[in-house]
């Protein structure tokens, strides 16, 4: 019979001793996440440098048949890299570095625990542009963008963190390694396996590297913060602003209840317009800071309001202005300190229905929960809603579990999803069965004990 202790040596035997760490050695980072709403204590913490140590560590962990928690910038909301007690954790931490960017191929090659923002640099010293960004992009790492499918306010012309992956190079739960570096935009031989990866939460494989698509810089943008007479107006809007031959960059809709909290709550934070509207949409143009550009984008706006979409607009005259009108959206950052207790559900939907799933959640929100406050804003344009509900009281005796319940019901009779883009991990699994049916889950798990056959990478999440 084998010991933790034994786990522990042959752990330091595979990847180096001063790559383990236990008990006061575990910084406090690998025993909570962001949420920082409970603290587990796994019995070692392994911090591989490369590709080779995460293999030896996951032969070691495959051969006691161990769990194993990944984790890379802790900046998740699902709990996917929180460790359950006794785990081992493989922390990618250092697993760090832009090893080649291609110039012909507009492509980057990065280990996994490169965080984002040290990919944005450099790809823009190099002349070019990666189209993924979060709020977290200096803490998050690549890995976990990867693990999560992640997408932020570039999709609806880039697409997620799956259309920026052209190879990967990954370790299974036994260890085996399978590099699969591609560049090649056009590559059809046989299974396209990145695919199994992206977006399973580490629950089939270790991404250990990366290659990733670059794009050509944009050199400027249109930036306008516009009033809408009603929320259906931002979906002709929408439709308009995509007619413009690929120049939409972000489409971000912000409801009265969130521009109201954030523009009289957050000190400093001037309101772009004075006007009362049914909606607010944050517009982003691709721009070659050419008059032309600057006429026919405004042309756009005014036949808006000719339409009777939007009832009045600001346009930034500087690049300060336009920063200013991000700090709008960029608010929700300061929801734990104006809003505490509160919930946060990122969620996507057919366009074409949000409006009215925003309505009636509304409603069933001030039935169930009379005291609660709620906001609504949203990417809308890659489907993507973010609905936050705040119930004054004390933290204890918040009703988290009957808002989930509340507001995933809803999700599933609109046909949505329950996440748009940050995963199921531990929090969200048990509302899965609201947006994928009996016979994908099935196949999820057939899937799952192909590659994990013993269950021990990323267990309980996701399925």
């Amino acid at each position: 019979m084998t010991s933790t202790a034994d786990l522990v040596e042959a752990l330091r035997q595979a990847v180096g001793a001063d790559l383990v760490f236990e008990g006061e050695g575990i910084a406090p980072v690998h025993r909570t996440d962001w949420r920082k709403t409970t603290v587990r204590d796994p019995i070692a913490v392994v911090c591989p440098t490369t590709t080779g140590q995460v293999s030896a560590a996951m032969q070691v962990c495959h051969r006691f048949r161990h769990p194993v928690t990944v984790q890379g910038g802790m900046t998740g909301l699902v709990g996917g890299a929180l460790p359950d007690d006794g785990d081992v954790v493989i922390s990618l931490e250092r697993l760090t570095g832009v090893e080649e960017i291609d110039r012909a191929a507009c492509t980057m090659t990065v280990a996994a625990g490169t965080p984002l923002q040290v990919v944005q640099e450099a790809a823009a010293h190099a002349g070019l542009y990666f189209a993924v960004d979060l709020g977290a992009r200096g803490s998050c790492q690549v890995g976990g963008n990867i693990s999560t499918n992640a997408g932020g306010n570039r999709v609806i012309r880039y697409g997620m963190m799956r259309e920026q992956v052209l190879g990967l190079e990954v370790v299974l739960a036994d260890g085996t390694i399978v590099t699969s570096l591609n560049k090649m935009l056009k590559n059809n031989a046989g299974y396209d396996l990145k695919q199994l990866f992206i977006g399973s939460e580490g629950t089939l494989g270790i991404v250990t590297r990366a290659v990733l698509r670059l794009h050509a810089r944009t050199p400027g943008y249109f930036t306008a913060f516009c009033a809408l007479a009603t929320p259906d107006a931002a979906v002709s809007l929408l439709a308009r602003l995509k007619g413009l031959g690929g120049a939409l960059m972000s489409f971000e809709v912000m409801w009265p209840d969130f521009y109201d909290l954030m523009t009289t709550r957050i000190p400093g934070l001037r309101a772009p317009l004075s006007t009362r509207a049914g909606a607010y949409a944050l517009i982003e143009l691709a721009s070659d800071l050419s008059a032309h550009d600057q006429g026919r984008y405004g042309t756009v706006l005014e036949s808006a309001m000719d339409s009777g979409w939007v009832t009045d607009a600001a346009v930034a005259q500087s690049a300060k202005e336009a920063a200013d009108f991000w700090r709008v959206r960029d608010a929700v950052s300061q929801y734990p300190v104006i809003w505490t207790p509160y919930a946060g559900y990122d969620i996507s939907l057919p366009i074409g229905v949000i409006s009215e799933f925003v309505s009636r959640l509304q409603s069933e929100l001030r039935s169930g929960f009379p005291s609660c406050e709620h906001n609504h804003f949203g990417h809308i344009g890659d489907s993507n809603l973010h609905v936050t509900v705040h119930v004054p009281g004390a933290a204890e005796q918040f009703p988290r579990a009957q808002i989930d319940a509340c507001v995933y019901a809803m999700v599933g009779r609109y046909g949505g999803s329950i996440s748009a883009e940050h995963g199921i991990g531990v929090t969200k699994k048990k509302y899965l069965h609201y947006s994928r049916n009996d016979a994908e889950l099935a196949l999820m798990r057939r899937i799952k004990v192909a590659l994990d056959p013993q269950n021990i990478l990323n267990p309980g999440r996701v399925i």
